[in-house]
């Protein structure tokens, strides 16, 4: 008889994320050879790393029962009026961007372009973003965006420093530069061998010879400064000069790089994303042609297809780590594509007649509020301004007022001990800034709102000093200036999206990107008012529940990894590996061991690592692979020994990059720890350990954890990602603090190494609520699933292409590489023809030349039923025939469908003239023709867009 209790499990989550049904999953396991999932784990996973006991969690948990506590937690959070700034403001999110393009899965479970002909539409939505960002710096070249403002200061500093030949090691910044941004610049500065000097530019810069100047324009307290002559100043001496900048002041004041600004950077936030305790946000990047080459970030270019016609494609990938490794010009490898999108339609929608009254309205109020405080006796300590006043209030009435403010539902910022800052954005009306004057005059002030306006409309509104208010047109391109009725802008969306591939499509076997079920349950809460409102400075009383969920967050992370501590701060999987060296080279320095400066990388490994050890002045010092793809510990010992009085760290991903989960592991572990080091353990392939295995319990010191890929939240087409570290006890005294809002456990007085103390906070209930609806045993079982549906596609593909690595028993992990290589050799086709062939059998490529050339990294994850892994094995297997045929002669190697893929409608309307037939092109076996996905343009020449390089919108008559 069903008891009650099974009755009420009408909401089985486990089963909805998992794809293979029990009849599939036996039916797989006779197919690898394993009589059950625990003798299939146990043939592939080291028993010296295997726990002996359930993760200490709660079971699985139905959606509803999730959403209604996670609601109970997120009403525990007080979202008030927000006029703290910092870089952070309040903004609507119009409506049809919010549910078309943030809340829709074909744009948010997308990944990275680097397949561009199945990606058009998140790459033109970049490049008008880039056009944006350009437009309104006045600069040459914009990137695709970075992490978040601090942390593009920080690249800004570092792109000064190698292009300028000066010898010192001087940086002068601005003490107007917002508190977060100077945190994080001490932090890179302190590794990079920078001697940070911060003061008043004005007074200060001429007693020193820099290489490098940081302005803020406006600045943090609201003065819009003389920055034009501080730029003269600077050049002068020939030091460069990068300007912080905020995208809506830009719409009124003169753009920087008219002004002769070397570097533009700032946070398009404020452009349509809500602040989200911190993010994700889409930094801007702009700089002078002249540094575009060692500009960090993805740069997206305007190239053509094979037949001539425009397409789009990341340009410059040179610069990416994974192929510079140390030698890289910064560590990222993300971007916040899905943020940078929402910022470039917020322009797009409203255009630049709309974001002038936007932002006039923004300064016409912050005009009338200076008026209003200046008539009644309050004084400003600047005389110039944007959208941010400082009040000069005194010490006693500091607090007094703040608590009046707090009160009535706002909060102000607290500057030094005797001054208040406003800052006003695009959600503030007249009303609230009445409201404003009651509590910081007394309701009997006497001010009258219409006389005040018309006295400021007298004046030309003030604030903005002579010479310095915009004078050049901005977003003059067509595309900003058509879609702004809900209609138009509505199918210009669908229109982009549909030329997109994502996982509303099918799926996408990347290896070591786990592009996994990102289920609509976890992303509800991302928007609800409680989550996607508050500022990350908001004061501790008011985020009650947003600090509740983290910290149940990080327990869970601390019982799966098997560590002690976690830092939710890193807001990307690079920042997180730069954060966990911080933390030992900060241990080190506390025992007197500073010297430690050898990182030990296999050179199997991800190209973040050298790139992260570079970024810590660590020295990269490679360790051999065996034939079979493990780390030779032979060799590792003998160099772990030779530069054992130098010995930092050694960076390993486990299981290993080759996809296997190597038998030495712990072997590895101890002879790091023998000779004095630390082990980082590269936490990319978490999703094939949680519930079996914890890093933190076989030897490893500190890991990150990609959120985004183990943990479900979505890659958003090139970002957004999160990047916490779990640590051992021993490095939790040495993880980033923040200088602003010291997050819950940690130490303060360590640097920060992002700009929110959290961190992407607005993503972190997704990964809340994907743990909490899986559960202990759900955990579990996704993880068995992965190794079996990684193992079940090795095992039907084996017979077909060479798998370059197995581990014990002929295993692999929760991913497999097979060898394109000899069939290039016999046939001339390489991998990136199969790669471009899977497009049209409507499926995205898996990883192509990593972590081998010439090879193919197939990742299935465990969310894909058994029905789709078949599709894909058998599209596989269809496109070793082809190859077949193109070996025996019977397509020749110039013209077959391999060599012209993919193939677009466009290719049916012209003469036919091939030597295969048009429905094998277009439809291929086991494609539907009522289920096609038709990429939108033929193979990118990516030669031609490196040699004519366009990354700005391009002229309408280009289109046609």
């Amino acid at each position: 008889m069903t008891t009650l209790y099974e009755l009420e499990q009408h909401d089985d989550f486990i089963a909805r994320h998992i794809g293979p049904s029990d009849a599939d999953t036996q039916a797989m396991l006779q197919t690898v050879g394993a009589e059950s999932l625990d003798a299939l784990i146990n043939s592939t996973v080291p028993a010296s790393i295997r726990l002996n006991a359930p993760l200490a969690m709660d079971g699985s948990r139905t959606e509803t029962e999730v959403l209604d506590y996670l609601k109970q937690l997120a009403m525990q959070n007080k979202v008030n009026k927000s006029y703290i700034g910092m870089g952070y403001y309040d903004t609507i999110v119009p409506p049809v961007i919010l549910r078309n393009v943030l809340e829709n899965p074909g744009w948010y479970t997308a990944y990275t372009p680097y397949q561009p002909e199945i990606s058009q539409g998140r790459l033109e939505g970049l490049l008008n973003y880039q056009q944006m960002i350009t437009d309104l710096t006045g600069m040459d070249i914009a990137n695709a965006s970075l992490l978040d403002e601090a942390t593009a200061a920080a690249e800004a500093m570092a792109l000064c420093k190698r292009s300028n030949r000066l010898k010192t090691d001087k940086f002068f910044v601005d003490a107007e530069l917002h508190p977060q941004t100077i945190d994080v610049l001490k932090t890179r500065a302190q590794y990079f061998g920078f001697e940070l000097i911060v003061g008043n530019p004005h007074t200060d810069l001429a007693q020193h010879e820099v290489f490098g100047v940081m302005l803020q324009y406006p600045g943090t307290s609201g003065a819009v400064g003389d920055i034009a002559a501080l730029i003269k100043q600077a050049h002068d001496k020939k030091a460069l000069v990068c300007v912080a900048s905020d995208l809506m002041a830009l719409v009124m004041l003169k753009a920087p790089g008219t002004l002769g600004a070397d570097v533009v950077f700032g946070n398009s936030q404020r452009f349509g994303v809500p602040m989200g305790f911190g993010g994700p946000h889409a930094a801007f990047f702009a700089t002078k042609d002249a540094f575009k080459r060692t500009m960090p970030g993805r740069v997206i270019g305007v190239s053509i297809d094979s037949h001539s016609k425009q397409a789009l494609r990341m340009a410059m990938q040179t610069r990416e780590q994974h192929i510079r490794r140390e030698k890289a010009t910064s560590n990222i490898c993300t971007a916040q594509a899905l943020l940078a999108n929402m910022a470039g339609f917020y322009a797009v929608y409203h255009g630049p007649e709309g974001l002038r009254k936007i932002a006039g309205r923004i300064h016409r109020l912050t005009s009338i509020l200076a008026k209003g405080l200046q008539q009644k006796g309050v004084e400003l300590a600047n005389d110039t301004w944007y959208d941010t006043l400082t009040l000069n209030v005194g010490e006693q009435q500091q607090g007094v007022l703040y608590q009046y403010a707090v009160d009535a539902g706002i909060n102000l910022r607290k500057l030094d001990a005797d001054k208040l800052g406003i800052s006003v954005d695009e959600r503030k009306t007249g009303a609230d800034i009445a409201q404003l004057f009651n509590v910081l005059l007394g309701e009997s002030h006497g001010l009258d709102m219409a006389e005040l306006d018309t006295a400021v409309t007298a004046e030309g509104f003030g604030g903005i000093p002579s010479g310095y208010a915009r004078d050049t047109d901005f977003l003059t391109h067509p595309v900003f200036n058509t879609h702004h009725s809900e209609s138009e802008m509505l199918r210009y969306l669908k229109r982009l999206e549909n030329k997109d591939f994502s996982l509303a499509h099918g799926m996408i076997p990347l290896g070591s990107c786990t592009m996994k079920l990102n289920a609509t349950a976890e992303m509800i809460p991302v928007t609800w008012n409680e989550f996607a409102n508050m500022h990350p400075f908001a004061p501790n009383e008011q985020t009650v529940g947003y600090r509740a969920m983290i910290k149940e967050l990080e327990d869970w992370l601390v019982e799966v990894t098997g560590y002690d501590a976690i830092s939710m701060q890193p807001n990307s999987g690079a920042q997180g590996e730069y954060a966990g060296l911080v933390a030992i080279r900060r241990y080190h320095e506390s025992l007197g061991q500073g010297h430690r400066d050898v990182c030990l990388i296999p050179s199997s490994a991800h190209g973040t690592n050298p790139a992260s050890a570079a970024m810590v002045n660590l020295k990269v010092v490679v360790v051999e692979c065996d034939d079979n793809g493990n780390v030779d510990v032979a060799d590792l010992r003998a160099k772990a020994e030779k530069h054992a009085d130098n010995l930092s760290c050694l960076m390993v991903t486990y299981p290993s990059t080759h996809g296997v989960f190597e038998q030495d592991i712990v072997e590895i572990c101890e002879i790091v720890h023998q000779f004095g080091g630390q082990v980082y353990m590269d936490g990319a392939n978490m999703n094939a350990q949680v519930g079996i295995s914890k890093p933190g319990k076989f030897g490893s010191d500190v890991s990150h954890l990609n959120l985004h890929k183990t943990f479900a939240i979505p890659h958003g087409g090139g970002g957004p990602g999160m990047g916490p570290i779990g640590v051992k006890a021993h490095l939790a005294p040495f993880l980033s603090s923040h200088v602003v809002s010291p997050p819950d456990g940690i130490a303060p007085g360590n640097s920060a190494v992002s700009a929110a103390p959290y961190g992407s906070g607005a993503i972190l209930p997704i990964s809340w609520a994907y743990i909490k609806l899986m559960g202990t045993e759900g955990l579990q079982r996704a993880t068995e699933m992965a190794i079996l549906n990684a193992n079940y596609m090795m095992q039907r593909l084996s017979a077909h292409y060479p798998v370059l690595f197995r581990g014990a028993n002929g295993r692999v992990a929760h991913e497999c590489i097979i060898d394109i290589r000899p069939l290039k050799a016999a046939s001339g086709i390489d991998e990136s023809d199969i790669a471009k062939r899977l497009m049209d059998y409507g499926f995205h490529a898996p990883t192509m030349s990593f972590p081998v050339a010439g090879t193919l990294m197939i990742e299935p994850t465990e969310s894909e039923p058994k029905e789709e892994l078949d599709r894909f094995c058998d599209a596989m297997i269809a496109i070793r025939e082809e190859i077949r045929k193109v070996q025996d002669g019977e397509w020749p190697a110039d013209n077959n469908p391999l060599v012209n893929a993919p193939h677009t409608l466009d290719d049916l309307t012209q003469a036919w003239e091939r030597p295969y037939s048009q429905a094998e092109a277009v439809f291929p076996a086991g494609v539907s023709p009522t289920a096609k996905y038709w990429p939108t343009v033929n193979r990118i020449d990516n030669v031609y867009g490196d040699r004519n390089l366009v990354c700005s919108c391009p002229s309408v008559d280009s289109y046609r």
